[in-house]
């Protein structure tokens, strides 16, 4: 028998009309942080090198201060990191991402019972 596909809960916290944060861009500002780089960032999300700045630049404008900081350079310098507002973004969401999760497991098992299986293959 196949194993269920397991419950995910996809949290995006609306701010204001045109200010949002989600699984994606903290995912984006999570791998800005591990590897210094939008552009490394994008690439291990499988996003473009635009839609990642596009993103830093939407959050940037969004908060009281910077979420990203861009150094300019070329091959081998630049880079790109979080800011403590970026950080503290960052952390505050993932907590928020964990507290929901966690409460929502009895009201999605109660959903998943209700969910229509496949049919097992003959």
């Amino acid at each position: 028998m196949p194993r269920a596909a397991p419950l995910r809960l996809f949290l995006r916290l609306q701010l204001g009309p045109n200010m949002a944060i989600g699984p994606g861009k903290a995912d984006l500002l999570a791998g800005i942080a591990e590897t210094g780089s939008i552009a490394a960032a994008a690439r291990e999300m499988g996003m473009s090198y635009k839609r990642a700045w596009l993103l830093v630049e939407a959050m940037n404008g969004c908060f009281r201060a910077p979420l990203v900081l861009r150094a300019r350079g070329g091959r081998g310098a630049g880079g790109a990191r979080l800011t403590e507002e970026g950080e503290a973004v960052l952390r505050a969401y993932r907590s928020l991402q964990r507290a929901a999760e966690a409460a929502s497991v009895p009201h999605a098992r109660a959903i998943a019972l209700l969910a229509r299986r496949p049919k097992p293959r003959p």
